[in-house]
């Protein structure tokens, strides 16, 4: 038996897929920033969310990288469960321009010719620094064409329409009516879910349907059951999310169950009236098969366009819907120590990747300011409930920052294994020393609090003087202004020279004051305004406000050129 035939049909699906990966890349690297900016922005009510999810799916070739963004985006409390919807619904009609891409690109007999041309320029823009990133789209168009041809070149040399057994197994399964749409359904969604490419098998689809081997309606219920599959990856990266982000994903399925169902209860009919648009007979015994490719994307795109037209109009309900599927942990809060932009999964590049990392680590910037700003309470809290109320806060709190300093670094540990530029790169070191500084920020906040505690814990008589008091908040305000610095820099998309000024001006006259109060504290303890033990106490204090000065200098420092690309 020659297996040649067999080992080109698997290599051209697994090129097909290669170049669907590397295109989508190439994209995303261009406009990655600029699109979740979109995202973010023009969701101001259901039609703009679905012209949004629409235009970012065309562009990137990627539902599931769209619908991720949205759950990280609901996850954060920047779009509702109702925006989010619509814009998933959008995604959903932004996904079917890929199979008109393989209709377009599998249609030509000098489609290889193309390819290899187009292969050519991508090289040499590849090899330009200056344009790189559209060199891989390029180079991942090209790949996905030639996996096409060649899968269709192939299918076709193989005479499939003409092999007994393959046509008895076909005509086997597609003889039970409304049965044999659900066995196909369900295989379109198993085979979906297995290789998490609903592009690689709308194109195998394709192919058995333009040989002759699978009839139209079959080829439709596999298409289906794609549809079905492809919402698996956006529900497993949603599992770690808030309960939002999970009913934001469980949207997603449910608007393709809904489509499924109210399709499957007038199927003939609907793809009846897909095959009369294009002007194909499906009844006819000399139809065109050729065009079986043109019905499958026409379907495709019906389907998913009918879906919204029908469902735009019930969004609420949608999301009541999903949230009796999800239901809310009652009144208790969301876990703070739960990471809100980045879950167990990337994204389907490294450098969209990149940018929900950088927000992830904007939120770590603001949670150590929060734990910071409990110390001045803690400070003078006088009930002994309270204090141990707000300590273990503070405690918790640190151990959030441990946490969140390992889960970040993972994660960045795993988006620098993908294809990044050397700037990337570059900014991935950057972040990961970043988080470690912001980790030593949670330390000191933790110290300082310990610190209040031992104060505390030694007498219930002996307190600070009211010159301490002065001083000590003196301290914490500056550290307090240097933090505020800190996170308006780290947030910074165009950083300033004025802006690294002023933090290193903060930190100077942070150093300066430690250094007089150091000197001051010497002299208050050898004219007995406190006792030595205090001034222990008092120092400690002032040193740790001066080391987390030390840490955000770091940050900023580390933050400044990487600003400057």
């Amino acid at each position: 038996m020659n297996y040649l035939p067999l080992l080109i049909l698997a290599g051209s699906v697994a090129l097909l897929m290669y170049g669907m990966k590397v295109m989508s890349e190439g994209l995303q690297k261009m406009a990655g920033s600029k699109l979740r900016q979109v995202l973010g922005t023009m969701t101001t009510n259901r039609f703009t969310g679905i012209l949004t999810g629409a235009f970012i799916t065309t562009a990137i070739q990627s539902s599931t990288a769209t619908t991720v963004m949205t759950v990280s985006f609901v996850s954060a409390g920047l779009l509702t469960l109702t925006q989010a919807i619509s814009v998933i619904m959008g995604a959903n009609i932004g996904t079917t321009a890929t199979a008109w891409i393989m209709v377009l690109g599998g249609s030509s007999n000098y489609m290889q010719y193309v390819v290899y041309c187009a292969i050519v320029v991508a090289i040499a823009c590849i090899y330009s620094n200056k344009s790189r990133n559209l060199g891989e789209f390029i180079m991942g168009l090209a790949l996905l064409l030639l996996g096409l041809t060649t899968l269709s070149a192939n299918a076709k040399g193989m005479h499939l329409d003409q092999n007994a057994a393959v046509q008895e197994f076909f005509g086997s399964m597609s003889s039970h009516g409304y049965a044999s749409y659900l066995l196909f359904l369900f295989i379109g969604g198993i085979l979906t879910c297995s290789v998490q490419s609903s592009a690689a098998i709308m194109a195998i689809t394709m192919t058995l349907c333009s040989t002759g081997v699978l009839n139209i309606y079959m080829g439709i219920a596999l298409v289906m059951g794609e549809n079905i599959g492809t919402t698996v990856t956006s529900n497993i990266v949603a599992l770690s999310a808030s309960t939002q982000a999970r009913r934001a994903a469980m949207a997603h399925m449910v608007f393709n169950v809904f489509g499924v169902i109210w399709v499957f209860s007038i199927f003939p009919h609907f793809v009846d009236f897909v095959c009369s648009i294009v002007h194909y007979d499906p009844h006819s015994p000399i139809a065109d098969k050729s065009i079986l490719s043109v019905v499958l994307a026409a379907f495709h795109t019906m389907f998913n366009v009918c879906n919204v037209l029908i469902l735009v109009w019930f969004l609420n309900p949608l999301a009541k819907v999903v949230s009796l599927i999800i239901p809310s942990k009652g009144s208790e809060e969301e876990d703070e120590s739960k990471l809100m932009y980045i879950g167990g999964g990337l994204l389907s590049t490294s450098e969209l990747s990149i940018l929900e990392a950088k927000k992830e680590l904007n939120l770590f910037a603001e949670r150590c300011q929060k734990m910071f700003r409990f110390i001045p309470d803690l400070l003078h809290m006088e009930k002994g409930d309270d204090f141990n109320k707000l300590f273990s806060r503070i405690e918790k709190y640190e151990n959030i920052t441990d946490n969140t300093e390992i889960r970040i670094a993972d994660y960045l540990n795993k988006v620098s294994e993908g294809r990044l530029s050397a700037e990337s790169k570059v900014e991935i070191q950057h972040m990961m020393r970043q988080v470690s500084e912001l980790e030593s920020i949670g330390d000191s906040c933790y110290n300082l609090a310990r610190t209040i505690r031992r104060k505390r814990q030694r007498s219930s008589t002996e307190d600070f003087t009211e010159k301490q008091y002065e001083h000590i908040h003196n301290m914490l305000n500056l550290a307090d202004s240097a933090l505020t610095q800190m996170i308006y820099i780290v947030k910074s998309t165009e950083l300033k020279e004025s802006d690294i000024n002023k933090s290193q001006n903060i930190e100077i006259e942070i150093n300066n004051y430690r250094k007089q109060l150091k000197s001051q504290n010497i002299v208050d303890i050898n004219d007995k305004l406190y006792d030595y033990q205090m001034g222990v106490y008092y120092m400690d204090m002032i040193s740790e406000c001066e080391k987390l000065g030390d840490y955000v200098i770091n940050v900023i420092e580390i933050a400044g050129p990487k600003k400057s690309y």
